[in-house]
């Protein structure tokens, strides 16, 4: 017996371990197995303390773990110190910060990726359809109420028979869409509070038109394309917290406009821009950049912009190549833009390449240096052998790399036929070569057919003169070819002053 109340002791002990800092589990490799036995539905983050995504979403992820606590939830929240807790990071193949996953049902083997965004809102609802009906029902006007005042966004179907056609539908659609809670009704004072007459859907927003309402066949395709055209307001702030929903949808076109919040006319400016994104919602994303915001200076960069030069209108498309569009006119007009956005849904843009001025010292060192204007003729010689490392000035792997770099341009300074290079991609872009991180290296070897061998050996001296004395066979692949960065970052990372959020692969991400 006295055993057996030692062991209940222990065990007890054991369960108290687990700590909590604003409702959120702190959990070790010691009780990580514990905690998914008493908190069978658990979201984890693993964070590294000096993540700045992690920073921003500390306190939305607090709010949503004080939500669900407060309602009684059996939905917890948890934390990770991946940079202490390594076995436990390497187990669950954590590469950047925040990774966030849902265990469910206490299983270990495959925690669900969270895919949501970074509010609180987000999190609370995105659990809530993992753990519960996709469909929610309604039968009183204050269920209906309470749903659309506590959500950003909300969608009710009004079905009077919930095994018609149409309602099925509806529900394949809510299955399909984790961050937005969908609720139905056959309820005649629900009907009547929203003026609703026949079955359909509607979905209700705090922000622009404050609801729309579904008109078409009710399918599960052209439901899912409703939501998508209406969820996010017509005009987005681009922010930590917006982030994950900008770059996370479907649409893949942005427009950006970089203004300073505090411009005497910016209001002017962005009813002008609201009003031109009225005629391209589910087709272009209208995204607001602040353009006096620190943290905002690595966009204004990557578009080869500078705060006096604002306000300014870009379009970037994010499919497999970033490919980047301007304006001839500078003009923020709703007519402008609405011209603009028309050529390039038309097909009818040019990419917009930048490139600086062709420095007249810039085969003076050993390292040549390459911008957009010269590329062409130097690295396309039929006659050289060009290595080109692309950069960032600002890339942490960059400057690492650069002493070895200058000792290879040396070692190669007085060659016939091999030219060792940069480029700063971060003001220069060219057609031939598309830049994912920095920094990236590759081969273009002597001859007509303008070949592009990737490097992807070891960033040493040894390494370097082996690939180039190999004619680009030792430590190369043909350009292309390479895998995919596991740790690659969008364009909402570039707010990030050094690529800290990627795994540590040895590139810095875009």
């Amino acid at each position: 017996m006295l055993k057996f109340l030692l062991l209940c002791t222990l065990a007890v002990a054991s369960r108290a371990e687990i700590a909590e800092e604003e409702d959120v589990l702190v959990l070790k490799k010691s009780n990580f197995d514990e905690a998914l036995q008493a908190h069978p539905n658990l979201l984890v983050e693993f964070y590294a303390p000096w993540c700045g995504h992690c920073k921003a979403l500390a306190p939305e992820y607090a709010k949503a773990a004080g939500m669900l606590k407060g309602e009684g939830s059996e939905i917890r929240l948890a934390k990770v110190d991946a940079t202490e807790e390594t076995e436990l990071a390497q187990e669950f193949g954590v590469r950047g910060y925040p990774t966030i996953k849902f265990f469910k049902g206490g299983d270990k083997e495959s925690p669900k990726e969270y895919s949501a965004g970074r509010q609180a809102d987000d999190i609370v609802n995105w659990l809530k359809k993992r753990t519960g009906p996709a469909v929610a029902t309604l039968t009183e006007v204050t269920e209906a109420e309470s749903l659309i005042a506590d959500n950003e966004v909300a969608i009710i179907g009004f079905f009077k028979d919930a095994a018609s056609a149409g309602a099925k539908a509806y529900e394949k659609a809510a299955e399909s869409i984790d961050d937005i809670p969908f609720a139905m009704t056959s309820s005649d004072s629900i009907y009547s509070k929203y003026e609703v007459s026949k079955d359909g859907v509607v979905l209700f927003k705090k922000f622009d038109e404050g609801r729309n309402t579904f008109d078409g066949e009710l399918t599960k395709e052209k439901l899912l394309a409703f939501v998508k055209a209406n969820q996010l307001p017509l005009v987005i702030e681009f922010t930590e917290q917006t982030a994950p929903k900008i770059f996370g949808g479907d649409i893949k076109s942005h427009i950006l406009m970089f203004l300073p919040k505090a411009a005497s006319d910016f209001q002017e400016k962005m009813d002008q821009f609201k009003k031109a994104a009225e005629g391209f919602k589910g087709q272009i994303l209208f995204i607001f950049i602040d353009s006096d915001i620190d943290d905002n200076q690595r966009i204004l960069e990557f578009f080869g912009l500078k705060k006096e030069e604002c306000p300014a209108i870009r379009l970037i498309t994010l499919e497999d190549e970033m490919t980047k569009y301007k304006p001839e006119s500078n003009d923020i007009t709703a007519e402008s833009i609405t011209k603009f956005c028309t050529l390039f849904v038309e097909g009818k843009l040019k990419p917009h390449l930048m490139s600086q001025e062709i420095p007249e010292d810039w085969d003076k060192n050993p390292v040549k240096v390459l911008v957009g204007k010269n590329f062409e003729e130097v690295a396309f010689d039929p006659s050289k052998n060009v290595f080109v490392e692309f950069y960032a000035p600002w890339c942490g792997h960059c400057k690492q790399l650069t002493p070895i770099w200058e000792k290879l341009g040396e070692k190669y300074k007085d060659s016939a036929d091999t030219i060792v290079a940069k480029m700063d991609s971060t003001a220069n872009e060219i057609e031939a070569v598309k830049v994912h991180s920095f920094p990236t290296l590759k081969f273009f070897p002597a001859g007509d057919d303008r070949k592009v061998i990737d490097y992807n050996g070891e960033r040493t001296l040894e390494g370097f003169t082996k690939f180039l004395e190999s004619g680009g066979k030792d430590g190369g692949a043909p350009a292309g070819d390479d895998d995919e960065d596991l740790d690659g970052e969008d364009l909402e990372d570039l707010e990030d002053s050094d690529g800290e959020d990627g795994g540590d692969d040895g590139h810095d991400e875009l």
